[in-house]
């Protein structure tokens, strides 16, 4: 029997099986035509302005590049080739807001960096003073924000550990759907709430029958608003865990409490932890509960239990309403501290989970 001896393919047979394709400059080519055109035939023809021009330019990118690809590629590269240009136009698109507004933060939020904006409040402060600062609102932001995070967290993770863990049947479809239904309450409702209950209600039985505005009503106001979104992040969270390490542990006799808490837990950590920074930069910067449980009170006051409190976004909002040349500035600035302030605290809250599961 004889064995055929395998040919060589020639080069230009190699070269037939090559797949067809755009040059690595054509993309570039194309977008400066495409530009090129769009500035010709809307900016020079004052039909519109830059933004028009943009969006033209980008829209005319795209059927260039279909086009060209359609007939050096073929069909199917050019429909790859176009879901791919598509795909990094939506993160462009999704990514242009974000940027504006961390420009806008920056370019706008500087003119009061100063040390009297840190070290001074509103306290007998004039509408048309230069000065006066936002720490009276910095204290009640931290204090507020770090009260409602310490009702939220063992409560919203006990309240998933329980649904996921532990709950069947209608109890625990009833907790899920009245979770649900509190994540899309308006802030004003958990502001009312708190007013009634705590304010109106409670206070006066300890206050000689007179309601007391506080930062902790303001807390109870932001933790509401925060339960939901740390229960539905954490409940999504403990899902992902794979059910191998649950039943190993289990193999092996370990109670299920301590599974949950050695386990379970610390493997969704950082999943968790995303989601309660979430909740704390929603409380953080809402205005409504502050303004209706806590009176935003221009002056410091580090007493969370008595007496009122103002906060960073209740500071933005009553700077932005005042007639005056130095009130946008502080508004700005506050607003920027604000935005570093959740910042900080993620990358902090993030870094502490990366370093306590490596630690494991």
């Amino acid at each position: 029997m004889s064995v055929e001896t395998p040919t060589r393919l020639g080069f230009q047979d190699a070269h037939q099986l090559r797949v067809k394709s755009l040059p690595s400059w054509a993309p570039w080519a194309t977008a400066a035509a495409a530009i090129a055109v769009s500035f010709v035939l809307v900016y020079l023809t004052s039909y519109g302005g830059m933004i028009l021009t943009g969006v033209v330019a980008a829209l005319l990118f795209v059927i260039f590049m279909g086009v060209a690809a359609t007939f050096v590629e073929g069909g199917r590269s050019a429909r790859n080739r176009m879901a791919t240009i598509l795909i990094y136009g939506a993160f462009i698109l999704a990514l242009l807001p974000l940027i504006s507004v961390v420009w806008t933060l920056l370019s706008k939020g500087t003119s009061r960096l100063d040390a009297n904006f840190f070290n001074t409040s509103m306290n007998n402060i004039g509408v048309f003073d230069e000065k006066g600062g936002a720490y009276h609102a910095i204290v009640g932001t931290i204090e507020q924000a770090g009260i409602a995070t310490l009702i939220t967290v063992p409560l919203g993770i006990m309240g998933a550990v329980y649904i996921v863990e532990y709950g069947r049947g209608f109890l625990a479809n009833a907790i899920r759907f009245f979770v649900d239904v509190m994540t899309g309450i308006p802030s004003i409702v958990s502001g009312l709430f708190v007013l009634s209950f705590w304010v109106f209600t409670i206070t006066p039985l300890y206050n000689d029958g007179r309601p007391e505005y506080s930062g902790f009503a303001a807390a109870l106001s932001l933790s509401v608003l925060m339960l939901p979104t740390v229960v539905r992040s954490t409940e999504e969270m403990l899902r992902l865990v794979p059910t191998a390490l649950r039943e190993g542990a289990f193999a092996l006799g370990v109670p299920k409490w301590k599974t949950i808490t050695s386990i379970v837990l610390p493997t969704a950590g950082p999943g968790i932890v995303t989601g309660v920074m979430l909740a704390v930069a929603r409380a953080a910067g809402e205005t409504a509960p502050v303004l209706l449980v806590a009176g935003g009170l221009s002056a410091i006051n580090f007493n969370v239990f008595s007496g009122g409190q103002s906060s960073l976004s209740l500071y933005v909002f009553q700077q932005a309403g005042v007639a005056s040349e130095f009130a946008p500035g502080r508004a700005w600035t506050a607003a920027l501290t604000l935005v570093v302030l959740v910042l900080v605290l993620t990358v902090a809250a993030k870094l502490l989970a990366r370093r306590n599961k490596l630690a494991r």
